[in-house]
């Protein structure tokens, strides 16, 4: 990404990894937009500049919440375990074929758009794990086995004023105490 970034648009602000990754947003300096539908599910002291209430699956909601903007963080998530996202083709149960279809789809759109981005892959996002900002992070490997929802949030940011990942699928996890 670049130096240029200052406004920046979180999708997903209210959710698990969003509520931790929101504050960190803009105790980096940046200016934070939020989509959220229920406004109240952000923290009092929350300090995004905008809270768009909305839908994301409107696209006049996203493109009001993306007016103005330099980058984009989007944290939605479903809470349900989505590894066999990243198992062989073969390996996954044929209930679950569609959903890996529908998301090879839109990694694909994602590769053939013009946008710069980082595609982030962690493993179990832990809610119960401190922020280290001592992970590791290495291009299409996914090795560990948990990663903080502070820890996966300070990565966020950090690619913000990189290019280091740009362009790139990204394995990012942490060693945390037992």
């Amino acid at each position: 990404m670049s130096d240029s970034i200052k406004n920046v648009a979180v999708f997903g602000a209210t959710g698990m990894t969003g509520l931790a990754t929101l504050p960190q947003v803009v105790s980096a300096g940046y200016s934070a937009t939020v989509l959220v539908r229920d406004p109240s599910k952000l923290p009092a002291d929350h300090q995004a500049s905008r809270v768009v209430v909305g839908d994301v699956l409107n696209r006049d909601d996203v493109k009001k919440t993306l007016e103005g903007q330099d980058a984009v963080i989007i944290i939605l998530g479903t809470r349900n375990d989505l590894t066999f996202l990243l198992w062989e083709r073969s390996k996954v149960p044929p209930r679950l074929v569609p959903v890996t279809e529908d998301h090879e789809r839109m990694y694909a759109l994602l590769q053939s758009s013009d946008l710069d981005y980082v595609a982030v892959m962690p493993p179990h996002i832990g809610d119960d794990l401190p922020l280290t900002g001592t992970y590791q992070a290495t291009e299409n490997t996914l090795r560990g086995r948990a990663i903080s929802k502070h820890d996966l949030g300070h990565f966020f940011v950090q690619c913000l004023s990189t290019s280091q990942w740009d362009g790139k699928t990204v394995g990012v996890w942490g060693d945390y105490p037992k």
